[in-house]
């Protein structure tokens, strides 16, 4: 019974000191895609090709795999979003980001068709709710990694979202098209090489989407430092960043725009999450 394939797979979780309530939320996943409720079948049985699903992706979770990664897909502000072992798992301090974003073109840009980038996109997240959440825009988005490209493409079509997607080094692709630019969002990587990370994110994310150098400001100091050929008089760059590295980029930004409002943003957990650079 489904409940018996439950309880044992809550208890080798737990044993691993992993969420059991991973075990639930799977089974609810596969069974939603069959159109049945998990809580209505409990004393059913499981159809051998998703017992197979479930234990292989109870199996991936046991060996420390994300679970985003071991399901396929992660929910960003409402938005499922494909990933694979090509691009980073979004994660939910992004979402602020986005939001922050979204309220600035509504008050900056209502209604305008203005130039949007997503620097480094990664799985396309940003880029594709951007796109979905302010369809007046247009975006575009850069990878240096074809892989991730291939990932975002498929994130862009499932979500019906009009996104051109570039191969190249950070802003690279945009200036060599001559592009000009209202809008630069940026996640880049930006952990120093030498910090410890848990094994599921050292293991199984990709590096050159965590590490941003020997103090991790490599990606920032490469836009900062070339933004100013893109960007269009009337602006704003948005950025996500480390807890501890707001006074750096802060200095560094007025380094660069010195006639910019710079700002610091604290995510909800009170830490410093975001630099937003205006001209407007």
């Amino acid at each position: 019974m489904i409940r018996d394939l439950l309880r044992d797979a809550e208890k080798r979780l737990l044993d691993k000191d992993i969420p059991e309530q991973y075990a639930k939320y799977v089974m609810n996943e596969l069974l939603d895609k069959q159109g049945k409720n998990l809580y209505l079948v409990m004393n059913e049985d499981l159809d051998e090709a998703t017992l197979l699903q479930f234990n292989t992706i109870m199996g991936q979770l046991l060996d420390d795999v994300p679970l985003a990664y071991a399901m396929g897909v992660q929910y960003f502000y409402g938005y499922p979003i494909n990933v694979n072992e090509h691009v980073l798992i979004p994660r939910y301090e992004t979402e602020e980001l986005v939001l922050k974003v979204i309220m600035e073109i509504d008050e900056h840009f209502p209604d305008e068709a203005i130039q949007v980038i997503d620097v480094g996109t990664g799985s396309g997240a940003i880029a594709c709710v951007l796109k979905a959440e302010c369809p007046q825009i247009k975006m575009a988005a850069s990878d240096i990694s074809s892989d991730a490209l291939n990932e975002a493409s498929l994130n862009a079509n499932n979500l019906n979202v009009e996104v051109d997607f570039y191969e190249g080094d950070m802003l690279a692709p945009f200036i060599e098209r001559n592009f000009k630019v209202d809008v630069i969002v940026c996640n880049p990587p930006y952990i120093p090489q030498a910090e410890i990370l848990e094994r599921s994110v050292k293991d199984f994310e990709p590096h050159v989407a965590l590490f941003g150098g020997t103090d991790g400001l490599m990606f920032y100091r490469s836009v900062l430092s070339k933004a100013h050929l893109i960007l269009k008089e009337k602006f704003f760059m948005a950025f996500e960043m480390g807890w501890d590295q707001g006074d750096a980029l802060t200095k560094l930004a007025k380094e660069h725009f010195p006639d910019a409002v710079v700002e610091v943003i604290k995510d909800m957990q009170g830490k410093d999450r975001m630099l937003f650079v205006k001209q407007l």
